[in-house]
């Protein structure tokens, strides 16, 4: 367990925070200040000035208190900034992330509803789902999705690779660095078959769009397809009807040429599977699930937020 000082990122009142060591590399949840070099990204990118941030979040106060109707932990620094990061300091933009946030949750409540990595387990032992932990040379985390071979459709629903990548978005979310650099996402496609591709609906279809466009408070950098198959065009023909212009200027296809995503991500920062150079331990699900679990009380606290039902 690492000790962390005076920890006001999270919402429990958390003395140690979980690391799980890998050969050389630490795995754990960054939730350290930002790095010399990450405030000037913040400043750059986000107009973050202390004297901003600190006008920013009086004013989010007031709006989300005018908003009877809705719980949330107003007077935590920190979860403010996580949504005023996203919206560059516009108090009203993140107060409407907000909104969208939590109206998102009770909309697909079946999916939200006490929502927590030990009620999750299924999804990590499947190993489809995995952060590395470096990141890229932007600073940014790097989640991976493996929907081919991998993946055991009849043993494990979409709807169950859904609530694994919040788990991973809710756990990103508490991290400075990723707040202000964001987050790349790698779709793995290899092998995927006519049966998985039948899983593929509109409905899920437009909620994991709508997440991503107006329901998470998290920059998503790019979305990179790579290996996919000719039948991956079924499944992303269900996506584009509800895709505005930013989200779709964002996913980049790769197939196996791997120089261009290269372009994207540096070799130095890929496994070998993707033509990288980094010399990385197989981070098993089974792992993150390990390091989740011992945040499920947090993952409790961030569900006992939101709308009145």
């Amino acid at each position: 367990m690492a000790v962390i000082e005076g920890n006001d990122m999270m919402l429990t009142n958390v003395k140690e925070l979980p690391f799980i060591k890998l050969g050389d590399f630490t795995l754990e949840f960054e939730l350290g200040p930002l790095s010399p070099e990450m405030q000037e990204v913040a400043k750059k990118e986000l107009r973050e000035t202390p004297e901003l941030q600190k006008e920013s979040m009086e004013r989010l106060r007031e709006l989300l208190k005018a908003e009877t109707d809705l719980k949330c932990p107003l007077e935590n620094d920190a979860w403010l900034i996580r949504f005023l990061r996203p919206c560059k300091y516009y108090p009203e933009s993140a107060a409407e992330l907000v909104k969208n946030y939590y109206k998102f949750k009770i909309k697909h409540s079946s999916i939200y509803d006490d929502l927590k990595p030990s009620k999750e387990t299924n999804i990590f032992q499947q190993n489809i789902l995995t952060v590395l932990p470096t990141r890229d040379q932007h600073n940014r985390r790097i989640l991976i999705i493996q929907l081919g071979k991998k993946w055991k459709h009849n043993q494990c629903s979409l709807d169950e690779i859904y609530k694994g990548c919040v788990l991973y978005l809710e756990a990103a979310m508490l991290e400075p660095t990723t707040q202000v650099a964001g987050a790349i996402v790698i779709f793995d496609m290899d092998g995927l078959s006519l049966p998985q591709t039948w899983q593929f609906t509109p409905p899920f279809a437009k909620r994991l769009v709508d997440l991503l466009q107006d329901a998470v408070p998290l920059r998503i950098k790019n979305l990179h397809i790579i290996n996919q198959p000719y039948i991956f065009n079924m499944v992303f023909a269900l996506f584009k009807p509800f895709l505005r212009e930013k989200l779709k200027s964002r996913i980049i296809f790769h197939g196996s040429d791997r120089k261009s995503l290269h372009q994207y991500v540096t070799p130095k920062c890929l496994p070998e599977c993707y033509g990288g150079t980094l010399q990385i331990p197989v981070v098993k699900g089974s792992e993150w699930l390990q390091l989740l679990l011992m945040c499920d009380k947090e993952f409790e606290a961030i569900n006992s937020y939101g709308y009145k039902k």
